[in-house]
């Protein structure tokens, strides 16, 4: 939900191509009892040019668990090794699906070499790849303005695949959000719902991010409601006003209370859900980075007591 207002894929694509509070040691869960931690897409320039310099800078902030998007050419026992001793425990991370087909059980051994409980699916595809690399302006484009009914349901179809895989490895599988989610396919159909009807919850959870949810005319804190058995991650994330009619997936980001997302309701509603973790990811900034993750964390406490 918005209060009043007065090419991520990408990234994920190629650094997956890689691999195949304050600043107390204690770790912050919020009042509602969902620990609290940060997407490390929030810095990832900062990743980029030194990877363990900048997850010491992560927990100087405050984090104490993260979940991951790309590894940047590490191994899973480098990654491992700097998380530890940055004093962060990595959750999880994020794949694109094409890169998830091309290698699942690599990929799965790396999570697990690295120490990651949960790999989530942070973009769809189709049967076809072809079809989305030529369309105009690229493939995100057509995830964004040409997925089918027929397109989500294959997705949920890989989905419960790839879950049962990682369940075998005793990892979890699930899936985040971004816009193409919430696009009505005709009749108020939209591929969130498809996705949530055809997987299986033993293998599929979900990653409800709230921002985009909201950045697509979403009610996030009603789709908690209505799926509190299958979503037990959140992505927190704020967004700046923008004028009506603004392309959903061009939204800006902003520390967490200063944006237009209302976030009373949707936490009251993750009280009730079954929420295990909530991550912050401010994707944007217009001050040093590392100052603005230390303000998300300490708004977003404020936010949750």
């Amino acid at each position: 939900m918005l209060l009043p207002s007065t090419t991520r894929r990408a990234f994920l694509s190629a650094s997956a191509a890689c691999v195949l509070g304050a600043s107390t040691p204690c770790s912050f869960s919020l009042p509602v009892g969902i620990p609290l931690g940060l997407q490390l897409y929030s810095c990832r320039v900062a990743l980029a040019r030194d990877y363990a310099g900048t997850l010491q800078q992560v927990s100087a902030a405050g984090y104490r668990e993260v979940e991951a998007a790309g590894f940047f050419g590490h191994t899973a026992g480098e990654v491992k090794t700097m998380m530890a001793s940055a004093g962060l425990r990595c959750i999880g991370g994020h794949y694109p699906l094409v890169d998830l087909l091309k290698a699942p059980d690599e990929t799965i051994a790396f999570a697990k070499e690295a120490g990651l409980s949960c790999l989530i699916c942070a973009s769809p595809s189709t049967p076809d790849p072809a079809r989305p690399a030529a369309y105009p302006g690229g493939a995100w484009q057509y995830l964004l303005h040409q997925m089918t009914a027929d397109d989500w349901k294959w997705n949920a179809e890989q989905f419960n695949r790839l879950g049962e895989k990682v369940k075998a490895a005793g990892l979890r599988f699930g899936y985040h959000n971004h816009t193409p989610e919430f696009r009505d396919l005709g009749g108020g159909q939209k591929g969130y719902d498809i996705l949530l009807a055809n997987t299986e919850p033993s293998l599929v959870t979900f990653e409800l991010d709230c921002g985009w949810a909201a950045a697509s005319g979403q009610d996030a804190a009603a789709i908690l409601r209505r799926y509190s058995h299958r979503i037990s991650l959140l992505h927190l994330k704020d967004l700046k006003p923008a004028p009506a009619g603004t392309e959903p997936s061009s939204r800006h980001s902003t520390i967490l209370g200063q944006g237009v997302v209302d976030y009373a309701p949707i936490l009251a509603a993750a009280k009730a859900a079954n929420i295990r973790q909530a991550f912050i990811e401010q994707e944007e900034f217009d001050g040093p980075v590392f100052e603005a993750l230390k303000e998300d964390l300490v708004n977003a406490r404020k936010m949750m007591a």
